[in-house]
């Protein structure tokens, strides 16, 4: 049975939220293991009937800690001890909110990298159903770095978006062949060349609004700033909306279709995803935002027992596989 353990002191609203997210998870039957300080999270469950049980670990990376050194030298800090619960096979996959930072250091040297890969890197799945890597685990990159993470971001298009053959974009301020930096037109040669992903060529940011690419590949920094703009795109557009609805003029349309208004909303809400998945390494990693409510924490935690049920690290390590022969 797929057990989740999430790192309950990790975040703004822990430990809270976290338990409250999780209890929403265990509701729809999934098994969690909330790692942290018992005498915190224990309080939060009484009265709970629910497959959630506690395993104290007493320290805390902190945000501004240096993110390996903390979990050298705080090895009883929830993370570190959730992180090893999977590297141990005492659980199935690992969930936090907190410093992502930390979270990349225990998956790469505790839970370990996967054969083959040279990164691990993290993988947003949008709203729009494309999945974008890197979002911000590797500013600098290599041509063979975006290689693999069109492994990885065609993997998890295949388990989360159920799409057989995804098609992958180099995002690139063109559509042309010699467009770009040296490590675009590099990585364009050395996608165009692998026969382990569907490679259609250089896409641009508009193309998230287009059924042009399924994955999105870019180095971490390229790709965590058009995370953001996404999102604050997102945020705009969805306020102007609501300010132009909110027109005496307009009550008795918005009355009608509030229920379409409200679904859009809840489509657009980072919410709805919960988190993104750090992958590469040998266990489901998914990282949620440093504010994430309940919600996001219950979502964040099916997904990754979704990825866990399905397979993840396997497609994973089969697509590495076939692109390194």
């Amino acid at each position: 049975m797929t057990l989740i353990a999430v790192d309950a002191m990790g975040g703004d609203t822990a430990p809270r939220e976290i338990v409250e997210g999780a209890i929403l998870a265990a509701d729809s039957g999934i098994d969690i293991v909330l790692v942290g300080d018992e005498g915190q999270i224990t309080p939060l469950l009484e009265g709970r009937d629910l497959s959630i049980v506690v395993h104290h670990a007493g320290q805390i990376i902190d945000m501004d800690d240096d993110p390996t050194h903390a979990i050298r030298d705080k090895k009883d800090a929830s993370i570190v001890v959730a992180a090893r619960m999977v590297a141990d096979g005492d659980a199935d996959a690992l969930v936090s909110a907190g410093s992502t930072g930390a979270a990349m250091a225990c998956a790469a040297f505790i839970i370990g990298r996967l054969k083959g890969v040279a990164r691990p890197a993290i993988g947003s799945i949008f709203p729009t159903g494309h999945v974008i890597m890197d979002v911000g685990a590797n500013l600098e990159c290599r041509p063979e770095h975006l290689l693999q993470f069109a492994v990885m971001g065609s993997a998890l298009s295949q388990v989360y978006r159920n799409v057989e053959n995804p098609r992958v974009g180099l995002l690139n301020i063109g559509e042309e062949r010699s467009k770009g930096r040296t490590l675009e037109k590099e990585s364009y040669e050395l996608l165009s060349a692998s026969k382990a992903i569907d490679f259609i060529g250089n896409v641009e940011g508009r193309d998230l609004a287009a059924n042009t690419a399924d994955v999105i590949v870019t180095d971490g920094f390229t790709g965590n700033v058009f995370l953001k703009t996404s999102e604050g795109a997102g945020k705009v557009i969805q306020s102007m909306v609501f300010e132009m609805l909110a027109k005496p003029e307009y009550q008795s349309a918005v009355a009608e279709l509030m229920p379409v208004f409200m679904e859009l909303r809840e489509r657009l809400s980072s919410e709805t995803i919960g988190g993104a998945h750090l992958v590469g390494t040998k266990g489901v990693v998914v990282i949620a935002h440093g504010s994430s409510t309940r919600v996001a924490i219950g979502n964040a935690i099916e997904i990754a027992a979704a990825g866990v049920d399905q397979g993840l690290v396997d497609v994973i390590s089969a697509g590495i596989t076939a692109a390194t022969r």
